[in-house]
């Protein structure tokens, strides 16, 4: 078997939910971590909550079947890239919000880290960029690779709407992406490829013709929200979602009733009527109402 830890998913982990007596619904998450960390304390294991080669033999559980001791998890792989200390601010505090960005950037997520260890508008930042494709020359090298600016339970300046407890008790991620299009060319007048550009059914905040986001990105970002979701026990259903069911790509516009009244997952134009990102792509509204 393979190391199983929190955020896997597949068969293997309802393999160990079954062994462990709770719900084996193949998902990772902190019931199965503390599930794990309380059987390993009562069988004198170190409670890591990582189920690991050791773990997996005191279970007795492992077999010959070489096909399903292979890799059969989902688990993101997560790289890490932390900012200074000093650009963010540490926590902990409760999750309780998802937001969903764009950088209007280009796509490698590392420089976009960098950037925000740079500026000089104070602790600007989101926890996650998530890589994409170069809108100048094609470049896929970071397409779909999602990048954490700093641990856990840190907050950075990000939603714009002043130091509420929603802004301070969300978890958000930024998706490489340049944003709108006009006249063929970004925001910094740079020719975008044409293969590269989406035409929406309808202007969204003025603007028809944006930068796509990739299929590996809105794989990636799917997996990151149900990641998130099962992570802080959020109901990501709540925001975003049900104003997508209700008004369609319009339910990307602002929410009248005030998002910091309903934890829950909400785009960026959610909250300030100002924003672009993210803009209701129909593969990415197909994505969210598959939730």
């Amino acid at each position: 078997m393979t190391t199983l830890k929190l955020g896997s998913k597949g068969e293997a982990v309802k393999t160990l939910q079954a062994f462990l007596k709770i719900t084996a619904d193949g998902i990772f998450g902190p019931g199965t971590e503390k599930a794990v960390k309380d059987w390993q304390r009562s069988h004198g294991l170190t409670p890591d909550g990582i189920v690991g080669k050791n773990t997996w033999a005191a279970m007795g559980i492992l077999n010959t079947d070489n096909a399903e001791n292979t890799e059969m998890t989902n688990a993101l792989d997560i790289k890490k890239h932390y900012m200074p200390t000093n650009t963010y601010f540490p926590g902990p505090v409760k999750k309780q919000w998802v937001f969903l960005h764009h950088t209007a950037g280009w796509e490698n997520p590392y420089q976009v880290i960098d950037m925000w260890a740079r500026d000089n508008r104070g602790n600007v930042a989101t926890e996650f960029v998530l890589g994409g494709q170069s809108v100048k020359d094609g470049n896929t090298k970071f397409d779909g690779e999602l990048v954490q600016a700093f641990p856990e339970g840190g907050y950075g300046w990000h939603t714009g709407t002043g130091n509420s407890v929603m802004h301070r008790n969300s978890v958000a991620i930024e998706v490489c992406c340049m944003g709108q299009i006009v006249n063929g060319k970004t925001y910094v007048n740079t020719p975008a490829k044409s293969d590269q550009v989406i035409k929406l059914a309808k202007p969204f905040r003025g603007f028809q013709y944006w930068h796509d986001y990739s299929d590996a990105q809105l794989d990636a970002l799917k997996g990151w929200i149900l990641f998130v979701a099962e992570k802080y026990n959020i109901d990501i259903r709540r925001g975003l979602i049900e104003h997508v069911r209700a008004k369609g790509a319009d339910g990307f516009d602002v929410i009248d009733a005030k998002a910091e009244s309903t934890p829950g997952m909400y785009s960026h134009t959610n909250v300030l009527r100002g924003k672009v990102d993210m803009y209701p792509h129909p593969y990415l509204i197909d994505m969210l109402l598959s939730l």
